[in-house]
């Protein structure tokens, strides 16, 4: 019989000779019963009380291959301490037509033997739920005379030899400052690289992450509170923040959550990343600002012109400039000279051969020609050890050569131009009130803008294809001219 050994410890406590000790045991048990092993799936610090585990799964899953008969296990625990899970994935092994069967557990095949099957899997699921509830019970006390209850110490905090919090004077003043910045108004960016100046490192040992500071600027430990499950003990651990400072801290990163995001603004222009001031070449970049009428405008400006202040281009209104853009690339979509254009380009370069291909087939000629000859050659008596020994160089070669020449083809496949009409003529039907269908224009055909303070030059993704508008075009079209550059 064909066998595979799975192989489990639930703790990062526990060392690898638990494994050793197991596939050791279950490879004499497959021995003296004769049994095959093929292959170990081990699952290293991972709980038997839940089925996410990669090995087992991948064993479950390998069964519907019909590769092995029997699962062998040092212990039914190993397999499952949920009676429901070891039902269920018994269940779908059986239907595989494969069995699981413990090392060190002798269970007959009668009736007794699934009668003690039962007893074990429900004596391993009440040893887990019992450990459980001892090690929560233990915790729990630990809460209640305010002592650590496991995991990660807080930065500022160190853990003494009978278990309690003290507070660490090198990291402590830190966090505090920290909390004092953050209410004056300082960004979660801001404190982040001040921290990440001071040295002051994560759980992890890495520099400090927003993560990292927003966890930090809500965690209660810090004015005091120590809480495990149902238990919060209000003055449970030294505080480092009093506790008006903290709750002034909670207050604000909720406002901000709520605020709208800083970038949002910038993710919201259609024309970030494409569009350039026409004088200095520099991007132009989203703004926007409130009216005295609380009134909100949004622009573009070149940022040669708010940063740098070397360039002299005015601010376009941003719905009016996006609107252009949008309407001249439709109009483009729309001429079928241009998408003859585009579809001839597009086949002129799917019909070019990749760099690398002929340089592949060529190798492979020869490695092909070259074994050919060495055949012809063992044919007629002639066999050495270098005979034998190129052989297998061109073989493998060969086998090379042919995986690449298949990728090349594979990342490269051909596509009509029937198909490429087909999809082109799809960008004529887009609604361009919808933000989506408007990026999807823009990313799709244009490669920059172009914009002075009379005409937009627009260049578009294909040869030859500038599209120049001048302000005598623009005040000709349909487009509301309220945010429209004027003539300088």
């Amino acid at each position: 019989m064909k066998a595979v050994i799975y192989a489990r410890y639930s703790s990062d406590s526990q060392r690898e000779e638990s494994i050793e000790g197991q596939l050791r045991e279950c490879t004499a048990f497959a021995e003296k019963n004769g049994m095959t092993v093929l292959r170990h799936y081990i699952d290293r610090a991972y709980s038997a009380k839940t089925d996410n585990r990669p090995e087992f799964q991948n064993m479950i899953k390998d069964s519907g291959k019909k590769l092995f008969d029997v699962v062998i296990v040092w212990k039914l625990d190993r397999f499952a301490r949920n009676r429901y899970d070891s039902a269920r994935y018994k269940a779908m092994l059986k239907r595989n037509g494969v069995k699981v069967v413990s090392a060190t557990e002798v269970i007959s095949e009668g009736a007794e033997g699934i009668i003690l099957e039962a007893v074990l899997e429900g004596y391993a699921e009440y040893y887990s739920a019992d450990l459980s509830e001892k090690v929560i019970r233990g915790m729990t006390d630990n809460a209640l005379k305010a002592k650590f209850t496991g995991g990660t110490v807080p930065i500022g905090y160190l853990v003494n030899n009978e278990q309690r919090f003290e507070i660490d004077p090198l990291t402590a003043p830190f966090i505090l400052e920290a909390y004092k910045r953050y209410d004056e108004g300082h960004t979660l960016k801001q404190v982040r690289d001040w921290l990440n100046e001071k040295g002051l490192k994560n759980s992890l040992g890495r520099p400090m992450q927003f993560g990292s500071v927003r966890h930090l600027l809500k965690n209660r430990r810090y004015m005091g509170e120590l809480s495990y499950r149902d238990v919060v003990i209000p003055d449970g651990i030294p505080a480092i923040v009093p506790k008006d400072l903290f709750d002034r801290v909670q207050k604000k990163m909720e406002k901000n959550q709520k605020a709208p995001a800083r970038h949002k603004a910038e993710d919201d222009y259609l024309l970030t990343t494409k569009l350039f001031c026409g004088y200095c070449g520099l991007y132009m970049c989203g703004e926007s600002g409130t009216s005295r009428t609380m009134r909100v405008h949004r622009y573009y400006k070149c940022v040669g012109v708010k940063k740098r202040k070397t360039c002299k281009k005015k601010s376009a209104r941003k719905l009016w400039l996006e609107d252009l853009v949008v309407n001249a690339t439709m109009q483009m979509v729309m001429d079928d000279k241009a998408i003859d254009a585009i579809i001839a380009k597009l086949m002129e370069l799917q019909g070019k051969e990749p760099t690398e291909l002929p340089h592949y087939e060529q190798q492979l000629r020869e490695a092909t020609l070259g074994i050919n000859n060495l055949l012809n050659a063992i044919q007629q008596g002639i066999l050495t050890p270098s005979t034998k020994q190129r052989l297998e160089e061109l073989e493998a070669i060969k086998e090379d050569m042919e995986i690449k020449i298949a990728s090349e083809r594979l990342q490269k496949p051909k596509i009509s131009e029937e198909f490429m009409r087909f999809y082109l003529h799809k960008f004529r039907v887009l609604d361009i009130s919808k933000k989506e269908h408007r990026k999807m224009l823009v990313d799709t055909f244009i490669n920059a803008i172009f914009l002075y303070d009379d005409k937009a030059v627009i260049t578009f993704n294909f040869k030859d294809a500038d599209k120049t508008i001048t302000l005598q075009d623009i005040t000709s079209s349909d487009i509301d001219l309220s945010g429209a550059p004027r003539r300088s």
